[in-house]
């Protein structure tokens, strides 16, 4: 199905619906362009498997093990390889489901790993290997690092480290969630999302929840630094929920997700900012969940998860349309 810019804003042009039912999100662009990989709760599955598509949303095909759950997968630069999150050697049954009677909660399962896969789903290598959470794999090209989460030293911080899991090292160091980061394309900049660290309830928030391996998503902002993690410095303040950012083709502006428009609501849309938060603009406003947001290689697409147009509560689908400055 397809839509036009004046239904969504100038931006969005000729939108298609890539998936149909089930929770599909967190589609990201092959190197060529033509493929995408994502996550999906479908059957057989109950839980978060990871899934290859073409750009055209057909072929869709499992590249994970269909044991445990998974999380957060992203091509390598040869375009022959994945890495991606998953609990399987820990339990090939799907962990449980966050205890919602703290409120909106995360779970960070401890059971998480990464692993290195060829995209036909052969485990390759596992990349971490500890009792603890190492998710939200990211990878830039052109430098060949991998920006991940890991609660290593018992806080949400970021590491890097090579698609064969050497150099491992962390890059930052402040207390709170550090997370769903992306490198700029040239490697001059990271960015992430971030418990507001300004907020005393917040930030006591996630002390208490990160004990039981939860956090809350819903006081986090926009942080961006440099490529190695240096001068990090927060862009938003809206005392609301922003996540997923990640950069324009050219580098020099940031989408990502917020519903600052609705603070205590879960009607996220697409914005997008200049790197030192100014020039805010408002991208979409389709009235529901928007998120994730990746722009093509070349530049000319933008791929994105929503709920627009689902035919049943709780389904996601992904969506591709192209981006008209």
């Amino acid at each position: 199905m397809t839509a036009s810019a004046e239904d969504h804003g100038r931006h969005l042009r000729n939108i298609r619906q890539l998936t149909s039912g089930g929770q599909n999100a967190e589609a990201y662009w092959s190197p060529d362009g033509k493929r995408l990989v994502f996550q999906s709760t479908r059957e057989p599955y109950k839980c978060d498997q990871i899934f290859v598509m073409n750009a055209d949303g057909s072929d869709q095909r499992l590249v994970s093990t269909g044991k445990g759950r998974t999380t957060c997968a992203y091509f390598l630069k040869d375009g022959k390889h994945i890495v991606y999150a998953s609990t399987h050697e820990k339990s090939e049954d799907c962990p449980p489901p966050p205890d919602r009677s703290k409120g909106y909660v995360w779970a960070v399962y401890p059971g998480y790993n990464l692993y290195l896969a060829k995209d036909d789903g052969t485990i390759v290598r596992k990349l971490t290997n500890q009792d603890g959470y190492d998710a939200e794999a990211t990878v830039n090209w052109k430098t060949n690092r991998i920006v991940y989460t890991s609660l290593t030293d018992g806080d949400l911080e970021l590491w890097e480290m090579r698609p064969d899991g050497s150099k491992r090292r962390r890059i930052t160091a402040m207390p709170g969630y550090d997370g769903g980061a992306f490198y700029s394309r040239d490697g001059r900049h990271l960015v992430w999302r971030a418990t507001d660290r300004s907020n005393h309830a917040a930030m006591e928030r996630y002390r208490e929840l990160i004990r039981d391996n939860l956090t809350a998503p819903m006081k986090m902002e926009v942080v961006i630094a440099d490529g190695d993690g240096g001068g990090p410095r927060q862009i938003t303040n809206f005392g609301c929920a922003s996540f997923a950012p990640t950069f324009t083709p050219d580098g020099k502006r940031i989408i990502f997700a917020s519903n600052k428009h609705d603070c205590d609501g879960r009607k996220f849309e697409l914005y997008v900012m200049n790197l030192d938060g100014s020039g805010l603009r408002q991208i979409t406003s389709f009235g529901g969940f928007v998120s994730f947001p990746e722009f093509s290689p070349d530049g000319r697409k933008l791929v994105f998860t929503s709920d627009w147009k689902a035919g049943s509560p709780y389904e996601f689908n992904i969506f591709a349309a192209d981006w008209a400055e």
